[in-house]
């Protein structure tokens, strides 16, 4: 690292990202991210064109899922040993090369490796936030992570609707080509502005895998905060994967009216600086249970929306809940990132797999409850979520009185 360069680390560690720094990151992760939903509302479009059956066809996004699980434990983990600059832009790269593979595929093989590829190194998106929380000065943390975090969330919501916007109007290989245009420009702002980190961590890539078992038995913050966000997140895949359907089936709504509504949740993203906000004054415990009560009480509320056919209070409670997990997030990211600095990146693999797990989880069941009780009973499921989370946040405070 030249002097230059680790002058500007540090300047940056003591007076926080300029905020053209923090929006290029916010987007990086967003855009990064976002490759990983795409796929999902040009199934129908992609799976003539590579020749794959109808019953195969939901494996075009599971693919791209697995990829992204792999390569959140063996990525994002070499964030502890690997300069993080050099790491992030290398994703980038390899990000952009997996689209323009799937935009150029042909056949069923070669878009599932190019699917394959664009999962493991999106995770890149999970090596900007351990840097971001190095860069940001303690009393500022909760705020400066909040506002990258909506770059993160608000690609995530986008997605959809832009995939669905994109490829009707320019067909789905489009989507592909512009989101590997967007992956360079992104490198390049960050090659010129990203300061260099390389961790002093001592350890070979081996024993950084091996200790992150470790690092979850001996942090019970992790292990609480992993669990809780586990369980919303289950909650925020159940509904964005069900929505769709219902929106389909029990409102009628079209394709275009559906990719706005998934438009307008993504307002729910603007909860995470609030949230934010609130940690770094020390309110992280009522900051929780508000969002644990609010993300429970939303849930179940579209039942009753639904039920009255009426779409803008349904839109509202998205945006409710859509906050709620994104708030209980950023909690939780305060205190995960609060540990020695040369453990967050694997502090945040252990963390955001066990959320990769759960909302996969939480998309199967939220597809199945729907096919057997319809959205009545997604919905009753989805408020026991929240019923769950307070109960397990009960144990902390019974063990923990007077924890923050």
């Amino acid at each position: 690292m030249s002097t230059d360069q680790t002058t500007t680390s540090t300047e940056a560690t003591q007076h926080g990202p300029s905020v053209a720094l923090l929006t290029t990151m916010a987007v990086a992760a967003g855009a990064l991210v976002a490759n990983l939903y795409y796929a999902q509302p040009l199934i129908a479009s992609i799976a003539p064109d590579i020749a794959i059956s109808k019953d195969l066809a939901g494996s075009i996004v599971s693919i791209t899922q697995i990829g992204y699980g792999i390569g959140l434990l063996f990525l994002v983990s070499l964030a502890d040993l690997v300069e993080n600059k050099r790491l992030v832009l290398v994703t980038l790269a390899v990000t952009a090369l997996g689209l323009v593979g799937a935009a150029i595929s042909t056949s069923v093989v070669s878009f599932f490796a190019a699917s394959f590829v664009i999962g493991v190194a999106s995770t890149g998106a999970q090596v900007v936030i351990p840097f971001v929380v190095h860069l940001a000065p303690p009393e500022r943390r909760g705020r400066i992570v909040g506002n990258v975090m909506v770059g993160l969330l608000t690609g995530i919501m986008l997605a959809r609707p832009a995939a669905l916007f994109i490829g009707s109007a320019l067909g789905w290989r489009a989507v592909f080509w512009a989101s590997a245009g967007l992956m360079i420009v992104i490198g390049l702002s960050l090659w010129r502005m990203m300061p260099e980190h390389k961790p002093r961590s001592g350890m070979h890539y081996g024993q950084i895998l091996l200790s992150m078992v470790k690092l979850f038995r001996e942090f019970p913050s992790l292990r609480r905060r992993a669990s809780y966000q586990a369980v919303m997140f289950c909650g925020f895949n159940m509904f964005w994967t069900t929505v769709p359907l219902m929106l389909s089936d029990r409102l009628h709504l079209s394709q275009q009216a559906i990719a706005l509504f998934a438009l307008a949740g993504a307002g729910g993203a603007f909860a995470a600086p609030i949230a934010g906000r609130l940690a770094d004054r020390g309110l992280i415990r009522a900051t929780t249970v508000g969002m644990m009560i609010l993300a429970g009480v939303t849930f179940f509320s579209t039942r009753f929306a639904v039920d009255a056919m009426m779409v803008v209070p349904l839109a509202i409670l998205a945006i409710l809940f859509d906050g709620a997990v994104q708030g209980n997030q950023i909690c939780s990211q305060r205190i995960i990132f609060s540990g020695p600095m040369e453990t967050r990146g694997r502090v945040n693999a252990i963390y955001m797999t066990s959320l990769f797990f759960s909302g996969a989880i939480g998309s199967v069941v939220g597809t199945v409850s729907y096919h057997h009780g319809g959205w009545e009973l997604t919905s009753a499921i989805g408020g026991l979520l929240g019923v769950a989370m307070l109960m397990l946040f009960a144990t902390e405070l019974r063990q923990r009185p007077h924890a923050a």
